[in-house]
This record gives C-alpha cells, structure tokens and sequence, in this order.
C-alpha cells in the first residue's frame, strides 16, 4: 500500500514539475501579494493633494495652512482663487481635500468673542484619504483653539489642563495596521493555495482525459486520494512557512504565543481546506470550473473572518453562520498565538470548534470522493 501511495506522490510531483506555474504561482503568488498588502498598509497616508481657498491673505491664515502641511498628511498645497478650481478637482480627482479660509478668519480670531470659522470640503468618493484629512485638519484645528482658548482667559498653558485620560494599547502598541492585516492575509493566502491546489487534483485528470486511465490502475480510492493529498499537504505547508518567515522579518509581525503550536494547528487547519479542496475537484469538470468554484467558495469565507468587517458588527443570524466557516476560527486562532501570545487555555474554543467542523468536512469528502471515484 505505501510503495502504491509513493508511486502517487512521484506522479503529482512529475505532474508539478511539468506545470510549473501551478506551484510557482502558489509559492510565489501568494508571497507577493501579501508582500504588497504589508508594504501598503504599513505605510502611513501621506502627500495627498489638496487645495487652498484664501479669501482672508493673512499672517494667521498663512500659519494655519503650514500647520496643515507639517502634519504630514498633505503634499505642497495649492491655492486658487475661486469654487471653480475647486469643484472641478473635486469631479476630477485630483485633490482629497478643500480648506476655504473666510475673509474675516484673522478678525474672527483677535477678537475676544470672535467665533472663527473654516469650511473644510473632503473627497468623499474616496473614504480611506478622506478620513486621513479629516483627522489631520481636525488635530490642527483642535490644538488651535486650544490656544485661542488659553490666550483668550489669560491663562498659562500649564494652568489650563484638561481632562486627559491614561491610554494603553494592548497587543499592537502603534496601531499599525499592518499588522492587523498581514495576519489576516497570511491565513487566507493559507486558505486558497491549499483549496486551490486540491481543487485541481482530479479536475486536471479529468480534463487531460487521463483520470480514467489512473482509476483502472491497481489503486483503491483511498490510496488516490492519500496520493493526491500528499503534494499538497506538502507545498501547502512550505507555502505557509514561507510566508509567516516574510511577515515576521519583512513587517515585524510578532509570534508571541507558542511556535510549535501554531504550526499544528495550521497544519490541522490545513486538512480541513484540503477536504474541501477535494470535493470541488471532483464535482468540477474542468480546471477552469474547479477555479471558479474557489474563488466562489473563498469569498464567501472571506466575508465572515471579520477581515472586511468584524463579525461582531453583523446580525445576530450571521453571527452564528460565521461559527460554521473554519477561516473565522482559523483566523482567531492565527492572530491570538502572534499578537496576543495566547494559548490553549484562551483558544480552546475556536480549536475544538475548528476540530469539529475539520472532522465533519473531512468524513463527508472521505466518503464523497470515495464514492464518486468508485
């Protein structure tokens, strides 16, 4: 039985190396888009073009747009002299966002009951930017008139305290974003490779018409099936390797928790995927079938990680659903052990949830494919 089996797995590999771009655009693929994933969303928003409207041309006007400008967030700012100009980057695109300064804003500011006011016009098309200059011009604007604030009730900055409350961040002390999202792109790169891969085991016998030639060999269906998985097992775990070195070293991602645990867990995580990946095989009649299916299969998985949007935020009803996708669990389990260092005693929810649906799945692809091949 085992020589039978190895005999299989030199095939899938002869096969690999024949199809070279199936494993390259596994290992490779995968590698670089969460490489460029990381490198964007590691980077803070800065140069964003915006616009200057001065109707005011003075000293305090002058010093409030550098104020704007050192936060960082905006390139050299342009000014015009009419709506116009602003409409019309506005339709256009070319600019994020608009600050028109009225022609009493100097007055309005030396006097002691002035009431200085700014109008502040957002692209809104695009959120991400927009939000980005919206909290740049808001800092800028807050510690203003703190300022104005102190001068105007003769106080000394140190007399004037607020209520300023004691912040601590847990787990990610920068808030970067990357690593909220390299995780989460680590584990759904694990996700489609091992789908993708086991997707195509049978689906390409099929297709190059040499499925039928394989099932009359001296096999039974559980030798081809331990011989299909095999390959993938392998090039799906070196894939996940790989990309957890890069994260680590490329962006910082931290592995507070337990290493070797992580690496069984993604290695259970994997089978479960892998059983997936194998009845979409042999459903699809085609490789180009079998792809769609994935890709069908992956977002919805995708939809309810909470990566897009947290889970908790969802109705009650697809709350629940979102306990019957293994990504969910596998996610959990993925950024608790880097980030949050946890352990068994936290994570054995999710563990023995992802157990459970792995030996459901797993016990109905046994028997699916068995009984299909047979």
């Amino acid at each position: 039985m085992f020589r039978r089996i190895w005999s299989l797995v030199i095939k899938e590999f002869i096969h690999l190396r024949t199809d070279w771009w199936l494993p390259a655009f596994m290992l490779l693929g995968g590698a670089m888009e969460l490489l460029l994933v990381g490198w964007a969303t590691s980077r803070p928003i800065t140069n964003l073009p915006m616009m200057v409207l001065d109707h005011d041309r003075s000293a305090a006007s002058r010093a409030l747009v550098i104020s704007i400008q050192n936060t960082g967030t905006f390139q050299q700012v342009q000014y015009v002299d009419d709506m116009g100009a602003i409409e019309d980057g506005l339709q256009r695109g070319k600019i994020n966002a608009t600050l028109v300064i009225p022609p009493d804003y100097n007055d309005q500011l030396k006097a002691p009951t002035g009431t200085p006011t700014l109008m502040v016009i957002l692209n809104g098309a695009e959120s991400t930017p927009a939000i980005a200059s919206l909290r740049a011009i808001q800092g800028v604007v807050q510690d203003l008139g703190q300022r104005v604030t102190i001068q105007r009730l003769k106080l000394s900055p140190d007399e004037f305290a607020g209520f300023d409350p004691s912040l601590r961040v847990w787990f990610n002390e920068a808030l970067s974003e990357a690593l909220y999202t390299t995780p989460a792109e680590l584990g759904l790169m694990l996700e489609f490779t091992v789908l993708l891969f086991a997707a195509l085991a049978f689906s390409r016998e099929r297709e190059l018409g040499t499925l039928e030639q394989l099932l009359v060999m001296p096999f039974s269906s559980l030798e081809i099936i331990i011989g299909k998985a095999i390959p993938v097992i392998i090039v799906g775990f070196v894939d996940f390797l790989l990309m957890l070195t890069m994260v680590h070293f490329a962006f910082g991602v931290p592995v507070r928790g337990s290493l070797p645990l992580l690496l069984i867990l993604a290695f259970g995580y994997l089978l479960v995927e892998l059983s997936k990946g194998m009845v979409v095989s042999v459903i699809s009649r085609t490789q180009h079938q079998a792809f769609l299916l994935v890709l069908l299969i992956g977002m919805v998985d995708f939809m309810f990680t909470g990566y897009a949007a947290p889970v908790e935020g969802m109705p009650q009803v697809l709350q629940w659903f979102a306990n019957f996708i293994p990504a969910h669990h596998w996610l959990t389990i993925l950024r608790g052990i880097l980030l949050k260092g946890a352990g068994l005693d936290v994570l054995w929810p999710n563990v023995l949830i992802l157990a459970g649906l792995g030996a459901v799945i797993g016990t109905f692809s046994l028997l699916f494919v068995r009984k299909a091949l047979d």
